[in-house]
């Protein structure tokens, strides 16, 4: 079992705001939370945003709907996370995820901290080597990893990024990489632009009335779809 961080932030700069932009009725943030808590192997979930006045409303709404929240540091997101699991107490594998990814698959982030569990790596993921759409990425690493790379690394991008410390070359975490048998690298199912929003929109209104845990491969049967191509 892990627990998930899903970092969020309400200053997004291409889409500002989006992670509460309504899906179905709902913030697009509770959209995404609604599928993550469908995964077999999450037993806790967080949400870690920022600590700047621009985030309080995300951190009030998430709180009146019984959702755990944790805040930290902007920019120094790595920091955010070894602050999250410091002061929540969270031991075992950790899940990171960011909101900006409602059509988040239960199913491909089970099969990556399986992955990282079965071979006993430090950190997993399905976008080193990608495979499926943009909007699907998960990474599972050990909390003993995580607060390593927190207090080693030093350069802003590492910083900012969380985890590519673990994964840099020479980088002395052991790693695996999740990868399907078909290539689905150029559909872009994540929500960093209008026309993001307005596929995932449309996604929604044509899935979720009838099947609100509709599958990626429900998505795969719609007649229409986002290529990276169109961004």
């Amino acid at each position: 079992m892990a627990t998930a961080i899903l970092q969020a932030r309400m200053s997004s700069t291409r889409l500002p705001g989006k992670v509460m932009k309504p899906l179905a009725g709902r913030p697009m943030v509770e959209r995404q939370i609604e599928r993550l808590r469908r995964c077999a192997t999450l037993d806790r979930l967080v949400v870690a945003t920022s600590e700047e006045v621009s985030d309080d409303p995300l951190a009030a709404h998430l709180a009146a709907v019984g959702v755990e929240v944790y805040r930290g540091p902007l920019h120094d997101v790595l920091g955010r996370y070894a602050g999250c699991i410091a002061a929540l107490g969270i031991d075992g594998d950790v899940v990171r995820l960011t909101a900006d990814c409602p059509l988040a698959d239960p199913e491909v982030i089970d099969a990556c901290v399986r992955l990282r569990a079965r071979l006993g790596v430090d950190y997993a993921s399905n976008g080193r080597r990608r495979s499926y759409p943009r909007g699907l990425d998960v990474e599972a690493f050990t909390r003993k990893a995580l607060l390593a790379a927190a207090a080693e690394a030093d350069a802003p991008y590492d910083r900012e990024h969380v985890t590519p410390y673990l994964y840099a070359p020479g980088s002395r975490f052991t790693q695996a990489e999740l990868v399907q048998l078909y290539d689905e690298s150029a559909l872009r199912w994540t929500v960093d632009t209008p026309e993001d929003y307005a596929f995932v929109e449309r996604v929604y209104a044509e899935l979720y009335p009838l099947k609100p845990a509709f599958t990626s491969d429900d998505i795969r049967a719609l007649p229409f779809r986002r290529l990276e191509a169109d961004a």
